[in-house]
């Protein structure tokens, strides 16, 4: 891709494999919760919902300080790696729940695990963008996960339908550590310092690095 470099490139087929993943679970998860989990019901959903969106939203701001207080992207990429790793075998802990504070409990998780990918992911993303593309960098970001939201409306329930939630779950696991795994390609890619070198000089235009 013209004007896309490798870091951008990895960043965006990575985030295409996490929404693939996690998007079956979409159509699926207020059922699953109602019919499988003891106790489970529509209020109770919610409340889940919340409590993953609560806990993101709280840890972030902090874990995106420390962030961008730290010179360098090595903590970024160890956040960022980590965090996926953990997220993403959370859908494993909802094939062995039963009870809903085994839900609660996941979803706390994944919520941490989240709030240490969503800061590092952009702050990479954004350092990395090559100057005069930063527009289409981001189209192309968004079209990504647009696809991969479509898949996954367009197959969860199928799946769910055909092999049950359990398939569904390793299904999400499995494409969210494809995403994870991804990420280790960026890693000799990094910048050492708080600050990086523009890539060109004002008024070139910049070419494909990868």
């Amino acid at each position: 891709m013209i004007g896309i470099n490798k870091v951008i490139k990895t960043l965006i087929f990575s985030d295409f494999f996490l929404h693939s993943g996690w998007g079956l679970i979409g159509p699926i998860f207020a059922i699953f919760i109602t019919t499988q989990i003891k106790g489970g019901s529509l209020i109770i959903v919610g409340f889940i919902a919340a409590t993953y969106w609560m806990i993101k939203s709280i840890a972030q701001p902090f874990i995106a300080h420390f962030l961008d207080i730290t010179k360098g992207e090595k903590d970024d990429f160890k956040f960022l790696i980590y965090g996926m790793y953990v997220a993403n075998l959370v859908p494993l802990g909802y094939f062995f729940a039963s009870e809903l504070w085994h839900i609660f409990l996941l979803e706390i998780i994944r919520g941490l695990a989240m709030a240490c990918v969503v800061p590092s992911w952009f702050g990479i993303f954004t350092r990395h963008i090559d100057k005069g593309w930063e527009a289409f960098s981001w189209s192309l970001q968004s079209t990504a996960i647009g696809f991969a939201a479509a898949f996954a409306a367009a197959f969860g329930g199928i799946i769910a339908s055909f092999l049950g939630f359990k398939a569904v779950f390793i299904l999400v696991s499995f494409f969210g550590l494809i995403s994870a795994s991804f990420l280790s390609l960026i890693q000799k890619n990094l910048f050492s310092k708080e600050h990086f070198k523009p890539k060109f000089i004002s008024g070139e235009k910049p070419e494909s690095q990868f």
